[in-house]
């Protein structure tokens, strides 16, 4: 029967005959049978909705091209679960599918240690993206889809959903990306079962299903959901048609069960041992099976799927190197390098890996529109929809493409940070390019501000942080983040900073023998009284206050930071020898560089009074040197601190 199933890729056949139909039905009250009794034996789990959702996944997987031995492989295929809570019936599909071992399942699910996760995770073969919070699964297919678009790959990509999520607003900006990008190689499916937790979808919320995705220019299709020959020829329509489509699937909450049947509570309820046992009986299916789970639960764990991040091979090129009188800014630095990095790969045609870059109606000012002009094809432009573009960026470099997004810092981070972390949690390769940070905003005032990402980032595992120090080292840290493996985020000011050159001399200090080291601090000026450590582009006013306690026969060593998540503990420790330690940001004061610094003090045991300056109160809107001045940032500012502790 599985290899019935199996043989239906791609839709070999018109409809479906009484045997194939037969099949599929059989493996449904199997699955069934497996979702009741794996979320007993964990005693948690959300089996109403899974049971509503069997057809939909045994008919997806079984007319996809994914299979066992191509989940590693980028052109293929791809299905991505929204309504994660649901992982009972699409783990259960895959082990009927031969993905796994079935009793590895039952004996593990929710089990801690096990890559059977309450929600959808890609440590399982045949997931492909971990959907934690509904509504970003649509997001996530139509990054694999574009992916695939313009990487010239043939594989379509199958979203399956919940009818409580299609109110989110996440998922309306994904649907006007896909319709926007022309995209006909993603389908999405809905479980329709009328129930979520709360109750019925049309007293929680009420809209208008359908007609939200006809509006958004999507073909739209409905079927009984529980009838695979129904489900087989909706889906052939919609995957055949020329342009993004959705099918409702007609379901019932609990199907297969008299009891459980459009019943809201067991939305998230396990059963119960008599429950289960009626349950059984009624599938027809053999309830002792419940105490083989309970048998491989108190045994070994299955290891799962090891997912890797790896970058795809690109020209990066050779950096451009600005002179002491050149007058530009990061933004601008990055952006030069970015189309030039562009340009490079995008004249060798398919042979090339694409480089997508994200924008969400800030081309101008993120600097990214000479990369459009020079690489139009590569340009997705999303307009204002920051929290599908987090998404649906994060995919797409997990498709075989070079994902890039540039945004303010807001906006690109503060405002989509669950998109982030989800970003992060599913190991994604996203180029996170971020302008307008700190308080270098110009005169947009504190709703601008980004005076966070340190903080935030930092509570994520896998990102990177770079904070460039001038256009020059942000030059060579753009080719970099391209080139590099996982998750990297840039972060820029938005004015002009001056070209940091070595002591006395011209050379610019990020010159041509220069090479960006991820975590490294860097002695920009050596001093015998105290040390500064500066993030970012506050490096040059550092330097100025420098200059200024020379005038007072005083002597500070300043140091650049560029990687304030990871500090060179090195660095730290000659710091502490010398005396005091300033730190120097346009950063809250208590979660960033500063905090970091007083961290890594702490940690190593190290005697030396630290004293962070940061931004201590939301900002204020004016010309960037008049608000540094009143935050107390400016380089006659930190001159004075650091000229009273030494007082002391």
């Amino acid at each position: 029967m599985r290899d019935t199933l199996l043989a239906l890729a791609h839709f070999p056949k018109d409809k479906l005959d009484k045997v194939d139909t037969e099949a599929f039905l059989i493996a449904a009250k199997k699955c069934r049978g497996w979702v009741l009794t794996m979320t007993t034996a964990a005693n948690s789990g959300h089996p109403g909705g899974s049971m509503s959702s069997m057809e939909m996944y045994l008919v997806t997987y079984a007319i996809s091209n994914l299979r066992r031995e191509k989940v590693e492989e980028t052109d293929r295929d791809y299905v991505v679960i929204s309504h994660g809570h649901t992982a009972p019936a699409a783990y259960s599909a895959l082990a009927y599918l031969g993905f796994f071992d079935p009793l590895e399942l039952l004996g593990n699910f929710r089990r801690t240690g096990s890559p059977f996760q309450g929600h959808v995770e890609r440590s399982v073969p045949g997931i492909d993206w971990g959907s934690g919070n509904l509504g970003q699964g649509l997001a996530a297919g139509v990054g694999y889809a574009l992916a695939q678009k313009k990487r010239r790959g043939e594989g379509h990509i199958f979203v399956l959903m919940g009818d409580g999520e299609q109110t989110k607003g996440q998922v309306s900006e994904a649907r006007r990306i896909a319709a926007k990008e022309g995209l006909d190689n993603v389908t999405a499916l809905v479980d329709f079962n009328h129930i979520q937790i709360s109750g019925f979808v049309e007293d929680v919320m009420p809209v208008q299903y359908k007609r939200l995705w006809e509006i958004d220019g999507w073909q739209v299709y409905e079927c009984d959901g529980h009838d695979p020959s129904d489900i087989y020829s909706a889906l052939k329509k919609a995957y055949e048609d020329d342009g993004p489509s959705v099918v409702f699937c007609n379901t019932v909450m609990g199907k297969g069960v008299s009891f459980m049947e459009g019943i809201p509570d067991y939305h998230g309820k396990a059963l119960n041992k008599e429950q289960y046992l009626r349950a059984m009986e009624e599938l027809g299916e053999d309830p002792s099976i419940l105490e083989e789970a309970l048998r491989a639960r108190r045994g070994p764990l299955p290891e799962g799927r090891r997912v890797s991040v790896s970058a795809p091979p690109i020209r990066t090129g050779h950096p451009f190197t600005y002179s002491r009188e050149t007058k530009t800014d990061n933004r601008s630095a990055f952006g030069k390098a970015l189309a030039n990095i562009g340009e490079l790969n995008y004249k060798e045609g398919s042979s090339s890996t694409p480089i997508l870059v994200f924008d969400c109606d800030l081309a101008s000012s993120v600097k990214v529109d000479e990369f459009a002009n020079k690489c139009p094809q590569w340009f997705v432009e999303t307009g204002i929809q920051e929290h599908a573009t987090a998404t649906v960026s994060g995919a797409a470099s997990c498709g075989g493409v070079i994902a890039l997004w540039a945004d303010f810092g807001v906006f690109g981070l503060t405002e989509v940070y669950n998109q982030q972390r989800l970003n992060d949690i599913n190991k994604t390769n996203l180029k996170l390019f971020l302008t307008h940070v700190g308080l270098d905003v110009g005169e947009d005032g504190m709703t601008h501000q980004c005076i966070d990402y340190c903080g935030l980032l930092r509570n994520l595992f896998g990102w990177k942080l770079t904070v460039p120090i001038d256009p020059n080292q942000t030059d060579r840290i753009t080719r970099w983040a391209l080139s590099e493996a996982g998750n990297i985020c840039v972060a820029m000011g938005r004015s002009k900073v001056p070209i940091l050159t070595r002591e006395g001399e011209d050379t610019p200090f990020y010159g041509e023998n220069y090479v960006f080291r991820y975590g490294a601090i860097d002695l920009i000026r050596d001093g015998r009284h105290a040390s500064v450590f500066a993030m970012g582009h506050m490096v040059y006013r550092a330097v100025q206050a420098r200059e200024l306690l020379e005038k007072h026969g005083l002597s500070l060593r300043v140091y650049g930071v560029s990687c304030p998540l990871s500090i060179d503990e090195k660095a730290i420790e000659e710091a502490a020898e010398l005396g005091p330690i300033f730190t120097f940001e346009d950063h809250h004061a208590e979660t960033g560089l500063g905090r970091e610094i007083v961290s890594k003090v702490q940690s190593l045991g190290l005697h030396c009074r630290v004293k962070p300056l940061g931004v201590w109160r939301y900002g204020d809107s004016g010309p960037f040197d008049e608000v540094f001045e009143a935050m107390g940032l400016s380089s006659k500012a930190l001159a004075e601190c650091v000229l009273k502790e030494l007082e002391k």
